[in-house]
């Protein structure tokens, strides 16, 4: 699903579909989106692959071959083990916020181990450039599901962060998965090694959008 999520004209076939009122055909996509019908009937397919939109066939009032329209799916495959996970999720930072008087810190150093495990490390002794390093970061978060994309500036990054898996319990309990997020992406760029550091996390800086603020060229 992931996978699936990760192409942005993907992204928006769907969306257009759970903003429509009525289901919607590729052609009718196609247009309203202005991509190619082919290349929308290609996106639907691995959409419906992974049962994120459901396919119907339009009723025999019209004359000619039915049409084949569009739905979101009345339900989304993985349903059940991600409302388990969001749960887990609520129950882990509601405890972290309750049982320690600097959740933000704990949850930023836990964040922090995370992230020196998880991302792809070089191989010994192998040097990274910036742009390797960030790479290796946006890729850490695609594999989670978010859809990154690198703003770069003279000395500082920002690596813009749409599609948060965890918006739900983020929005919840904010001050304790957030700097979670934080540490992740600066435990990730310590182990790389490459001269980059995360500075800060901006929240919600629009309804779908988190912002990692980067340090470039650090000692």
């Amino acid at each position: 699903m992931h996978r699936a999520l990760g192409d942005p004209s993907r992204v928006r076939i769907l969306e257009a579909l759970r903003a429509s009122e009525s289901p919607l055909d590729a052609r009718a996509l196609a247009e309203a989106l202005g991509l190619h019908p082919n290349t929308v009937r290609g996106h639907l397919k691995v959409l419906a692959q992974v049962e994120l939109v459901e396919a119907i066939e339009e009723g025999a009032a019209r004359r000619g071959r039915p049409r084949t329209l569009y739905r979101p799916a009345s339900r989304q495959a993985g349903d059940e083990e991600d409302a388990a996970y969001r749960l887990l999720a609520r129950i882990l930072a509601s405890s972290v916020l309750a049982s320690t008087p600097e959740p933000a810190r704990c949850a930023e150093r836990a964040g922090e181990a995370w992230g020196r495990y998880l991302v792809e490390r070089p191989a010994p002794f192998a040097l990274l450039s910036t742009e390797e390093a960030l790479d290796r970061v946006m890729g850490l978060h695609e594999k989670f599901g978010f859809r990154p994309e690198l703003g770069q500036g003279e000395r500082a990054a920002q690596i813009l962060l749409r599609g948060c898996p965890l918006s739900e319990v983020a929005r919840a309990y904010e001050s304790v998965v957030c700097p979670a997020h934080l540490g992740l992406i600066k435990g990730a760029l310590a182990e790389l090694g490459a001269g980059v550091e995360a500075d800060r996390l901006e929240p919600f800086a629009a309804p779908d959008l988190c912002v990692a603020h980067l340090k470039i060229g650090c000692s």
